[in-house]
């Protein structure tokens, strides 16, 4: 975290009255996960730890997020809004960041984000892995093993583009939520997810 070192001169501490807002935001899936606030002390330790520290208004001490549940916020990347008043960390949670035990503390508001609700998606396919094959369809795709479900993804990309070519755009938005949902077991059933073939993409972009 060293590179992040002239992050804390670059705040004005006086200007924010020695606090500054820290909004936490999954690295993955972009989803806000909570709003906590952080002195010049916290600000370090967190840097020099590579998780998140706060600074409890209430206890008037620094907290680590997951000291206690084990929940802990691991920093990829931080930086400062345009007046240099507000931080944005992007991290990767272990578990739930609530204490109330959702993934955020804005979870009434942000679950129905469409990006949102797709990271969640992938969370729940991922889940079915170990779930009864009878309750669940995606648990019996992958009960059924990885060559029917790539089978799955082939005819499923095939109606897809079939619906594209007849000009029909329901059937177009039908067939290709099908085509994703089943390319995103099929990768999960290879420890993969849709983040993967992000990456991908986005190295192909620097190119």
């Amino acid at each position: 975290m060293q590179k992040f070192e002239n992050l804390i001169k670059e705040i004005d501490w006086q200007k924010v009255g020695g606090l500054v807002p820290a909004v936490v935001q999954d690295f993955c899936t972009s989803e806000v996960l909570m709003l906590g606030f952080m002195n010049e002390e916290a600000l370090q330790k967190s840097l020099e730890c590579g998780k998140v520290v706060f600074y409890s208004r209430t206890k008037k001490r620094l907290w680590q997020k997951g000291e206690e549940s084990g929940n802990f916020l691991n920093i990829v990347d931080l930086g400062l809004d345009c007046d240099k008043d507000t931080l944005l960390i992007l991290v990767n949670p272990v578990g739930a960041t609530c204490h109330t035990g959702t993934i955020s503390c804005f979870d009434g508001v942000s679950r129905g984000a469409d990006f949102v609700f797709l990271s969640r998606l992938l969370r729940l396919i991922e889940a079915r892995k170990t779930a009864d094959e009878n309750d669940s369809y995606t648990a019996s795709l992958f009960k059924s093993g990885t060559k029917r479900i790539a089978q799955k993804v082939g005819e499923e990309g095939v109606e897809t583009a079939l619906a594209a070519v007849a000009g029909d755009k329901e059937e177009l938005i039908c067939e290709g939520a099908d085509l994703l949902y089943h390319l995103s077991v099929l990768l999960s059933d290879k420890n993969l997810s849709l983040n993967d073939l992000i990456t991908k993409l986005k190295e192909r972009n620097k190119a």
